[in-house]
Formats: C-alpha cells, structure tokens, sequence
C-alpha cells in the first residue's frame, strides 16, 4: 500500500505535506535516485497555471540537480505535453507539476517514464522508500532557477498539427473554455494554426482561477455560450489539458462516454479499430456498452484511472480507450487522456464527414446515472460498513441485471463516490441518496 502516490501521482494542498517545500525537495532527491538506478540521467518538466506550480518546479529541480540529473523545463504546458516529450524527446523521465482539476490550492506531481506511460507501481514504490529515509533528515528546502525552453512547447505543437494534417477545418466553428489552466497559452495558437474557427474565453490565468466555475468540472457553461452563439461545437478542457467535454450545437454536453463511441466508429469505419475493442472503466455507462456491441464492438471495463485503462489497453492491444470524464486515450498518437488531442480528433470527424456532432452520436441511449461525493473522516474497507453494505445490497436486489451500483474511494482525495445507474431516473435518485446517507452514517466527515 502506498502512502504518497495515489491514482494519478502525488497531491496534496500546496505549502503543506506532502508538498510543502521540504518535502518536494525530498521527493526531488527521491525521484533522482529512481531515475539514476535506471539510468535515466535527465528529464523533462512542466507545470500548469496555478500559484505554486512554478516553485514547486524549482524545488523539484534542486533536489534532481543534486542527483546529476539535467532538468529542461517546458514551462507552461499541458500533461500530455509532458508525456509527448519524455517519449519522443531527450528525456528519460517526464515530471508534470499539476493537480488537474482540482482547485488552485492544490497541486500535484506525476511522473513518467521515458516510454511516456506514468510510472509503474513497483518504481512508485522504490522513490516512497527512499523518501521515507529522508524526511526524517529534516532537509532543508532548495530552489534551483528554471530557464524555459520554448522549443519543447513547439515540438509538442507540431505533434498535434500532424495528427490532423490535411484536414479541412474552415467550415466549423467551435468555442473553447480553457479553465484558465495550461491550455490557455496553447489551445488559441493552435487552432488558429490548422484553421479552425474558435472562440477561446476563461484563458486568463492569474494562478487563483484555474478551473473555478469553468473547464471540464464546470461544462454547462461553455455548453450555453456554444448553443447562444451558434457554433457547431464546443470543448472544456480541465487544468492540465489531459481531459476534454464537449458539447454539441444545441448546447448537449457530450461527456467522454460519447466521444469514445464517435471514435470508435469512426476508426471501425476506416478499418482502424483492430481489434474491435474499447477500454472503459467501471463509471462508463451501460449506454455505451450497449451501443458498442450493436456495432460489433466489445467494451472492456478497468477501475478509474486512466492509468488503468491504458495498461489494459496494452495487455489487449486496444487502440481506443478512456474515461467518462473526459480522458481519452487515442494509443496509436498518445500514451494519456490529451484533451486538445481529443477536441481535434472529434472535430476532425465533424469536418471529413460533413455530420455534426449530434448526428455522430446517433443512437446513444445513456442510462439515467448520478454521481454523489461523499466527503469522508476516513477510508475504511467499504465491505466493513455495515450501513454502506445494506444500503447497496437493496439496490442492487431492486435492480437485478438493469442498473449497476458503484461504491469507491477518491485516489487523490478524501471522498467516497457512489454511482448509481439503472433504467428508471426515480430509482437512481432514491438508491443513490439512501447510499450516500449510509455513508455519511457510517464515515461521514462532520466539518463537510
């Protein structure tokens, strides 16, 4: 079990453990001995939009420099950027400062390999224990300037271009919410660059607003503006870029469910999904599998984490594959969710075949599904919860082989989620409120 990377790296609020500046500095030096006992002597770096990320970059790189490990830093770049360039650049390793979706206040630190892919449990492991000796050093804290090297943006840039190459985007009109993270300084550049008619707003970060009441959390929003202003689409990326919503021109959000079926028969079409298989986890709708298979399409499911997904992607060879929130793996150009990657591919689609998204998405039926965050004191085994338990055994009775229930902790914070899905949106109200409630019985947080 560890004790500092969860589902997607290292988080926390910054300024306090595990990321208040003695500690990065310790991690620094953690990473840099992982990285040196597999011969990787240098690494890449990039951060998002908030406060924090800029210092926790540098006291990161002090701790790798004292390791003789050379840092480049890409400065503001999305996630995927990173990943992009640990695996096609000069690098062995990649580490992203970010913590994604979450508010300013927090941050994070992921880390991948020089195949692009984040890193394994077993090396997560070895930096914890070498962490663990030391922080009772009591180190104190160091701070190492960064130089930004434009270039590394550009060679990402470039990448994404070439995905969509050749395409024809001049008679689609798009808008784009930025959440004020680390696409603002790409996703305008960009589509302007390949044609592509967009309207970008909330891309003024001042390192407090990345993600409040915008981006991929806050959908509805770009979704209306996208429905007033008559476009054909729109997309909310989060703040590292890694996931993308969509929403079509009648201001109908489109969630990762239906982005990966627009995908998907989209490359069946061009003899391009071999196997026919699609990655989701244990949230995708049971919408989505069904419309999968009336398309010879199997929908294989993995625990959330689009870590998880792409190491099933890999152990079957699937090709597409993500998450209903918007990460979205395209393995034959990416190693992770990249949300401008996604936004291109779907209004590539949009623009080859003339249909818009609406048409595209053609026999999507979801299942009525609600997701209820629990804020918890603390993470018990749910099977010892004897409320949680019955509550989700009458559910489940109710149901029999038309609904599903989901019970799970947050890997990054202190929350239980309860997904209840099932033909009859009445049912889904009551059995996720009554799961919910058990919860907070049992586990709840008093000060939530």
């Amino acid at each position: 079990m560890k004790s500092y990377f969860g589902t997607d790296g290292i988080r926390g609020v910054a300024g306090e453990f595990p990321l208040d500046p003695a500690t990065v500095f310790a991690i620094g030096l953690a990473l840099g001995d992982d990285m040196r006992r597999h011969g990787r002597p240098s690494v890449v770096i990039g951060e998002d939009t908030r406060e924090s990320s800029h210092w926790i970059a540098e006291t990161l790189a002090a701790g790798l420099r004292q390791r003789d490990i050379a840092v480049a830093s890409a400065g503001v770049i999305t996630t995927p950027g990173v990943a992009y360039l640990t695996r096609c650049g000069d690098f062995a390793a990649g580490i992203m400062v970010s913590a994604s979706h979450n508010p300013y206040q927090d941050n994070g630190i992921k880390v991948f390999d020089h195949s692009g892919f984040k890193l394994p449990d077993s090396d997560e492991a070895e930096v914890e224990a070498d962490l663990e000796r030391y922080l009772p050093q009591n180190l104190p804290a160091q701070r190492e300037p960064l130089t930004r090297r434009p270039e590394l943006r550009e060679r990402y840039m470039d990448f994404l271009r070439q995905c969509v190459a050749g395409t024809d985007f001049s008679r689609l009109r798009v808008v784009a919410d930025c959440a004020h993270g680390a696409a603002s300084s790409l996703a305008g550049d960009l589509m302007r660059s390949i044609g592509l008619n967009a309207e970008l707003y909330e891309c003024a970060p001042n390192g407090r607003n990345i993600n409040l009441n915008c981006g991929a959390l806050h959908p509805g929003h770009m979704a209306e503006r996208v429905r007033t202003a008559g476009a054909d689409a729109g997309v909310a990326f989060d703040g590292d870029s890694d996931r993308a919503i969509l929403a079509d021109a009648d201001g109908r959000i489109v969630d990762g469910d239906l982005v990966l079926l627009i995908a998907a028969r989209a490359l069946k079409a061009a003899g391009k999904l071999t196997p026919a298989v699609v990655v989701g986890t244990v949230m995708s709708n049971l919408g989505l599998e069904l419309a999968l298979a009336a398309e010879g399409i199997q929908l294989l499911r993995t625990p959330v984490g689009d870590k998880y997904v792409l190491e099933q992607m890999n152990a079957v060879g699937a090709l597409l594959g993500g998450e209903q929130s918007g990460h979205i793996i395209f393995r034959a150009d990416a190693t992770t969710g990249d949300g401008l990657l996604t936004a291109l591919r779907v209004f590539e689609i949009m623009a080859r075949t003339g249909h818009s998204l609406q048409q595209l998405g053609d026999g999507f039926r979801p299942f009525p599904q609600k997701i209820i965050n629990v804020r918890v004191r603390e993470k018990r085994p749910l099977e010892d919860l004897d409320n949680v338990q019955q509550a989700i055994r009458q559910a489940e009775h109710h149901f029999g082989d038309r609904g599903r229930v989901l019970v799970r902790y947050s890997g990054t914070e202190k929350l239980a989620r309860v997904m209840v899905e099932a033909e009859s949106e009445g049912d889904v109200h009551q059995f996720s409120g009554s799961i919910a409630n058990a919860l907070r019985q049992d586990i709840g947080d008093p000060v939530a």
